[in-house]
């Protein structure tokens, strides 16, 4: 797994990949962090395409077009929101990760980078979530996914050292 998956610090609207992940809100019409810096970089097109998505369930995944941004698509992708981990949390959460790729390669994406899902006013806590992020990836590769490249893009260093660290404990 470790030679098709990278981990960066970065800007998610400036990478060169096939496909960006949203860590979007329900309604799908942008919002703040991840998703509100996604809707900036991308346009008016990429709300206007977002309204005819009919929103998006917890869980699930929907893809738009990235209209100015370098990545071709932006799948969105709706997190839950963290409730002390007994609202099926963490279920839901593993299949944003498994509904996107699943999204990805439906739509001819070899080259994807996810944000850190639910990890910021959802409040995730940040090394479970990178653990289920991790282990689904790991999951869908070795699955047989024709996806040539995942890249994890960390907001800050402390969010790129938790990731490294569940990196390194991964058997993949």
């Amino acid at each position: 797994m470790r030679e098709r998956v990278d981990l960066i610090v970065a800007d998610i609207t400036t990478l060169r990949v096939d496909a960006i992940v949203n860590a979007a809100n329900s309604s799908l019409l942008g919002g703040a962090g991840v998703d509100g810096a996604i809707h900036a970089a991308a346009g008016p097109e990429l709300l206007a395409e977002c309204r005819t998505l009919g929103g998006c369930p917890t869980g699930e995944a929907k893809v738009s077009r990235g209209y100015n941004l370098p990545a071709k698509h932006v799948i969105h992708t709706v997190g839950p929101i963290w409730r002390g981990g007994g609202s099926n949390e963490d279920e839901l959460l593993a299949a944003c990760y498994r509904n996107s790729l699943t999204v990805a390669v439906d739509n001819d994406v070899e080259t994807i980078a996810f944000s850190a899902i639910s990890t910021g006013v959802f409040g995730f806590p940040k090394e479970r979530a990178a653990e289920i992020a991790v282990r689904e990836v790991a999951r869908f590769l070795a699955a047989g996914s024709m996806l040539r490249k995942v890249t994890f893009v960390c907001f800050s260093e402390r969010d790129f050292d938790i990731y490294q660290l569940v990196l390194g404990r991964d058997p993949g």
